[in-house]
């Protein structure tokens, strides 16, 4: 079970759902003590919910008959906001993230006004959002332990996986996730180097919550840290290339801030896109999905890995 606040909601589901409840019983369900539940009946209560107290063998807690919470009410932009983000919460690797997504939605139907719950389920049902194939992660259950450690300031350790090298054990501070490019990076201070580092989650297993804690710096940014190590690696490739659209239309794809190494340079054909990458095969893939056309500029290794991923489609046709 997660947190104080979920569980009290639990408990205010549970009595809606099933009437009169011992403290027993919703001790039992929510793997807590009968004390522990009281505390969270005053909490009800002071939140204004009103709930029966019935004392005895056959007594425990009810609400009020009659009450019932009020719809939830969003906006459309704001059913339209979560909507798209639990489309695309499916495609982020998360471990068990199907079951949970539903379950989400569930939930919100039981709350919302008949119009929102249309409308939820028509984005849901009418609307695909394609993110970039994700790398398959080695630990299923990294997102979820990195996630952790990141909220409570918990160290981790993990076996590091790197190419044509003997695995390691590391240990880190994990200041923050980022998925960026079809793949998620972990960002934190490294007990064995001493210093900053980024590792791919498609290269680390045996994700573990240490008991360790440390303070993050103030102000750090994981996107940005790791934005920054792109530049500075030696083995990224810098590329050009001139996308036959405007910037307002480029800023819907991508954030331009986060992907290039220079400002967007407006061209009579377009606008001038200048980045760094890491492999050109991912590249290609990412450059077929985009909605208008483009000229590469180099290097000449990208427009083969284009020419290849073209040729790839084309067979398909024959």
């Amino acid at each position: 079970m997660s947190g104080p606040t979920t569980r009290v909601l639990t408990v205010l589901e549970l009595l809606q759902a099933h009437g009169q409840m011992g403290g027993g019983e919703l001790a039992q369900r929510l793997g807590v003590t009968r004390r522990t539940i009281r505390r969270y009946i005053r909490v009800l209560e002071d939140l204004g919910i009103p709930v029966m107290t019935e004392q005895g063998r056959y007594g425990g807690y009810t609400l009020v008959a009659g009450f019932k919470l009020p719809p939830m009410m969003f906006t459309n932009e704001e059913t339209l906001a979560i909507s798209l983000g639990l489309l695309s919460a499916r495609q982020l690797g998360l471990a068990d993230s199907a079951p949970a997504i539903a379950s989400v939605q569930a939930k919100l139907e039981r709350v919302m006004p008949e119009k929102l719950k249309n409308r939820a389920r028509a984005v849901n049902e009418n609307t695909r959002v394609i993110l970039p194939r994700r790398e398959p992660n080695l630990d299923e259950h990294a997102i979820g332990t990195l996630a952790t450690a990141t909220e409570t300031a918990h160290a981790v350790g993990f076996i590091y996986h790197a190419p044509q090298q003997p695995e390691m054990a590391r240990t880190i501070d994990p200041y923050g996730l980022v998925f960026r490019q079809g793949r998620w990076y972990v960002t934190g201070y490294c007990h064995l180097r001493g210093a900053m580092r980024s590792f791919r989650l498609d290269r680390i297993n045996n994700v573990r919550l240490l008991s360790d804690t440390f303070a993050r710096p103030p102000g750090f940014d994981a996107a940005d840290f790791l934005h920054q190590s792109f530049l500075a690696w030696g083995q990224t490739h810098a590329v050009a290339l001139t996308l036959h659209t405007d910037r307002a239309t480029v800023a819907t794809i991508f954030d331009p801030e986060a992907f290039c190494t220079n400002e967007l340079e407006e061209t009579s054909d377009g606008v001038l896109l200048e980045t760094r990458i890491d492999n050109f095969e991912w590249f290609s893939r990412w450059l077929a999905q985009l909605p208008f056309g483009f000229a590469i500029h180099s290097p000449p290794e990208l427009k083969l890995a284009v020419k290849e991923h073209a040729a790839r489609l084309l067979a398909g046709c024959q």
